[in-house]
């Protein structure tokens, strides 16, 4: 389950924390050897058969956060290697963003099917009737598989009285939507990079901490320190990330203490993007294609890319909201540097892109802002509370959420054109995302608009987040409350659009997503 407060939470934070302790203190970088012996200390593991074990995790876990290259278990070398290099201003990601530390690696069985204690040999042998392949047999009067004969139907599951049969699944392969993880030699977790999109949804649900993607912390904090204007662009889904009595005008304080220049919300580009997209849909269907699908995701429209290359141009060609806020405030301050502060994985893997990365220098997660809060002791209950501005629409932040952008483009469209019926359909999580295109594939959404969000929940459920998502939304709603603006139409940036495409003849709408 998401966002239960343990263990591997706790490692997390404090290697963020750390880094950016790291980051801001400068002077000589080899104590980074000493982390993992502080944030794992004493002689004796208490969650893994051994404490060296433990420490050599945590070490690569520095590193990665650092935005480091993971090393094999069997090159030998200090944390320190190549950190002067990395302690920069700037620095991309470098391939692959989503990485899994082999020996943090459980090596979990593969899928099957197990009959548990709860087998009471009953004499309908419901499971036994239903195995199409005669691999279930009674032994000392309960029932067992032949793992050799089991095609994996789980049919003898369904046909079971008493629940007594369960599918297990390895938790990184159920999570991952794109059938992208796989086995090593060892059994350990694979990915196979040619699938994965950097949903990041396998690195929350790895219950061993196996999976890891790098940061930026190390060089935010760099940018910094060069003197730079780094103003921090934070996606809606921030809501209650950092306490339920946090409020936002605390959060802005607490950046602007960390050394933020300034503050700004993702959802006024949100409010650009639906009018934008609303435009779009006008303009293309049916006319032009058969439907559009929304582009906000960046994981999203990658995996629609991949697995249905056919439909890739019926994806929306407007920039996402933390471009279209990037650019915007680029435009305002051409020195500044632009922090994407958000729940997602895959936005790090867009901001890298060639396209993007002019608008945005640094992606980091809530977990990884939090970490930058501990490193500098904020203790928000200290924190004077100041008014927030809210200067984006309700539907805007609504973005946060599944279903949310579909129903902005549709407000959008109804303010200008109530005679238009509006048909939307959306999937959360890749599974049923490609299931939607499938679908969509055969006809039967044409003329519709297409909401696609790969992480279960939207962005409130994104792997960087820290609170439980049904909590999140609870809180986005009583966010959304509080909006001055019910309708995208009404933001007073829409003035500055044209701003943003000043100047950019030669970027191609294509490479927008």
């Amino acid at each position: 389950m998401r966002n239960i407060y343990c263990g591997i939470a706790d490692i997390r934070k404090r290697v963020f924390a750390e880094v950016a302790k790291l980051a801001y203190e400068g002077g000589d970088y080899s104590r980074i050897e000493k982390i993992p012996y502080e944030i794992i200390p004493g002689e004796v593991g208490d969650q893994r058969d051994s404490i060296f074990l433990e420490r050599a995790i945590v070490g690569e876990r520095l590193r990665l956060a650092i935005g480091m290259s993971l090393r094999p278990a069997s090159e030998q070398g200090l944390l320190s290697d190549g950190l002067e290099e990395t302690a920069i201003a700037e620095k991309y990601y470098d391939p692959p963003l989503v990485n899994i530390i082999k020996y943090a690696c459980n090596a979990c069985p593969e899928t099957h099917y197990e009959i548990t204690n709860a087998c009471q040999g009953c004499l309908a042998r419901h499971c036994i009737n239903a195995c199409p392949k005669e691999a279930i047999s009674l032994r000392h009067g309960q029932a067992t598989i032949d793992q050799t004969k089991c095609i994996k139907c789980g049919k003898c599951k369904s046909a079971c009285s008493y629940q007594a049969i369960i599918k297990f699944e390895r938790p990184c392969q159920e999570a991952c939507g794109m059938n992208a993880i796989g086995k090593d030699e060892y059994g350990r977790a694979e990915i196979n990079q040619d699938k994965c999109v950097s949903c990041g949804q396998c690195l929350v649900n790895c219950p061993f901490g196996a999976i890891v993607d790098k940061g930026q912390i190390f060089q935010l904090v760099h940018a910094m320190k060069t003197g730079a204007d780094v103003i921090a662009i934070i996606a809606p889904a921030f809501w209650g990330q950092f306490g339920e009595n946090v409020t936002p005008g605390q959060i802005v304080q607490a950046m602007k203490m960390l050394g933020f220049a300034a503050v700004e919300e993702v959802a006024i580009g949100a409010d650009l993007c639906a009018v934008e997209e609303a435009e779009e849909f006008l303009r293309v269907v049916p006319e032009k294609q058969p439907f559009m699908a929304t582009s906000c995701c960046p994981a999203w429209s990658v995996m629609a890319k991949k697995e249905f290359p056919g439909m890739a141009p019926y994806i929306s060609m407007t920039m996402t909201p933390m471009v279209l806020t990037a650019r915007l405030f680029k435009k305002k301050n051409p020195k500044a540097k632009i922090a994407f502060i958000g729940p997602c994985a895959a936005k790090k893997l867009e901001a890298s892109r060639r396209t993007v990365r002019s608008d945005v220098d640094f992606v980091l997660t809530f977990e990884e802002l939090r970490g930058m809060f501990e490193a500098k002791r904020i203790d928000f209950s200290q924190i004077e509370d100041v008014p927030a501005s809210y200067a984006a629409s309700a539907p805007a932040v609504g973005f946060a959420h599944s279903s949310g952008v579909a129903k902005a483009v549709e407000e959008v469209i109804h303010r200008e054109h109530p005679e238009v019926e509006v048909k939307t359909v959306f999937a959360e999580g890749l599974r049923e995302c490609r299931q939607m295109l499938r679908i969509a594939r055969t006809g039967k959404y044409d003329g519709y608009l297409l909401e696609g969000m790969a992480c279960p929940g939207g962005c409130i459920a994104g792997p960087g987040t820290i609170q439980p998502p049904e909590k999140s939304r609870r809180l986005l709603e009583q966010y959304k409350a509080k909006a001055p603006l019910s309708n995208p139409l009404e933001s007073d940036y829409l003035e500055n659009v044209d701003m943003i495409y000043e100047e950019n003849d030669s970027w191609q709408s294509s490479s927008r997503h």
